[in-house]
């Protein structure tokens, strides 16, 4: 296929559910449906959290292959072990550069485009490690990626000049119970006065970090999140008045996405608490006094001092015995069954690697109404109220991510595709579309259906279930199958 008139465009909207597109908050969204193909049933990894998310969307692969298994966790190929922060582009950095650039356990788009001598530029507002995730080798290409607000997460130093030169300084990072506004602005105009006229990258990944951190401090419902959706919207419609006018004719294909979404979180409960009231010494950062470091964050990650398979099957028994425990997941015994009675095998949600915890969990998730009138509701762990956006799990609101794709590539406008796709998928389509090798690591698939949905036969659809017992305890996964590919379709416990 022809890639001297192709370029593209992705632009993400962090912890968007699908759901709340809709021609009166996001017009502009609804405008790129009219004009290209929705995906009803796109999905993102487990876990549902942005820096393991996003590392999907840039290696086209899931979590087992590209190691980024969850926002933090912790190192054991080091000794002492060590916890990591992936929030934090200067350690990412650092870790880049100690493993002899095996970061990622896979290969990303940025590394790919450039050994065909093309480029990646990235813009975002979301946190400079999740920034430099997006194209972690940049400097190393001298491609561009900028954040909305912190310079250490930006290069090259003359493209940012350029830059604030043209839009205005880099912007301060609001407080986090404020939504970003002027970021968003910030990094539509450096893309649009600057990188795209100045620089024109084959491809640009134009990250708006929100509506998730306000969803996170406000709820996903709530009217200050609806109204960084509103805002996040018009900088779109930016980029969308430049791609009827300009964009279109020079050959730029749009993919709008989110990484995850969101569910509210209803019953705050404590983890560290459940695990010392049965004679477990917690902590959330490796030490001797430790015998088990409980992750923070709202998907359980249980790294064991010790683990043996006597001491996991025990730590499976107590958290499956609390209330607020949803789907576990251990190392494989089998090809369905985790090595934990009760548990299910961690290859079953693609989290087998080096880098996974030990036990692996989500809180337990149900289909109630929020105070917002939104599907979905879910024990958490955090020091915040109840009646907040949170994230990571396998509720099917959490895996249902954004998918609108528009341009000459995908001739069916205003149309919608029920085929299961995801947030793996997109990577290996630009690549066919540009021509190029695909990397042996990638786990998702050329979404052929939209390229060329009259000649291709509709590709076979399988549904499989897995379930788990221990006691009262019973847990239950749904996966799909398009082809050769699998998506998750959601986990419970009843």
């Amino acid at each position: 296929m022809s890639d001297s008139k192709k370029f593209f465009l992705i632009v993400s909207f962090d912890g968007l559910r699908p759901d709340l597109i809709c021609p009166e908050l996001t017009p502009n969204l609804w405008r790129l449906k009219a004009a290209g193909v929705t995906l009803a049933n796109h999905r993102t990894v487990y876990p549902s959290e942005t820096r393991s998310a996003f590392p999907s969307l840039v290696t086209g692969s899931t979590i087992d292959q590209h190691g980024m298994v969850g926002n933090k966790y912790v190192d054991r190929i080091v000794t002492p072990p060590r916890y990591i922060d992936t929030s934090d582009a200067v350690l990412l950095r650092q870790l880049d550069l100690e493993s002899g650039g095996r970061l990622y356990s896979a290969s990303s788009l940025g590394e790919s485009l450039a050994l065909s001598g093309r480029s990646l530029a990235v813009l975002a507002t979301n946190t400079p490690g999740t920034t430099r995730l997006f194209h972690h080798k940049a400097e190393d290409f001298g491609h561009v990626r900028l954040s909305g607000h912190f310079r250490e997460a930006c290069t090259p130093d003359v493209v940012l000049a350029q830059v604030e030169a043209s839009v205005g300084p880099l912007p301060p990072v609001p407080p986090k119970t404020e939504p970003d506004r002027i970021g968003q602005d910030w990094i539509t105009s450096a893309f649009l006065d600057v990188i795209w006229p100045k620089h024109r990258p084959d491809v640009t990944i134009l990250s708006y970090g929100e509506p998730d951190v306000t969803s996170h401090f406000h709820g996903t419902g709530a009217e200050a999140t609806r109204s960084i959706i509103a805002h996040c919207d018009r900088q779109f419609g930016r980029v969308l008045d430049w791609w009827d006018a300009e964009g279109k004719r020079s050959g730029v294909q749009i993919f709008a996405i989110s990484d995850h979404g969101h569910i509210t979180g209803h019953t705050r409960v404590s983890v560290a608490d459940s695990l010392r009231a049965a004679d477990f010494r917690p902590g959330v950062a490796p030490s001797a006094h430790v015998d088990v470091v409980v992750v923070p964050g709202q998907v359980g990650a249980l790294y064991l001092a010790d683990p043996s398979e006597a001491k996991i099957a025990r730590l499976v028994s107590v958290i499956t015995s609390e209330p607020w425990c949803g789907p576990v997941f251990t190392r494989a015994k089998d090809e369905v069954n985790g090595t934990a009675p009760g548990s299910l095998s961690n290859r079953l949600v693609f989290a087998d690697h080096v880098r996974a915890p030990d036990v692996a969990f989500s809180f337990r998730a149900d289909d109630g109404l929020d105070p917002f009138g939104l599907v979905g509701g879910t024990f958490y762990d955090n020091d915040r109220r109840a009646g907040l956006g949170v994230h990571g799990g396998l509720h099917p609101k959490e895996l249902a991510a954004v998918g609108i794709v528009a341009g000459s590539a995908f001739p069916a406008r205003g149309s919608i595709s029920a085929v299961p796709s995801g947030i793996c998928d997109v990577a290996p389509t630009i690549l066919h579309l540009l021509g190029l090798r695909t990397p042996q690591t990638v786990t998702g698939r050329v979404l052929g259906e939209l390229i060329a949905p009259s000649a291709k036969r509709r590709p076979s659809i399988r549904e499989e279930v897995f379930d788990a017992h221990l006691g009262a305890y019973a847990q239950m996964l749904r996966r799909v199958h398009v082809e050769r590919t699998c998506y998750l379709s959601g986990g419970w416990v009843s």
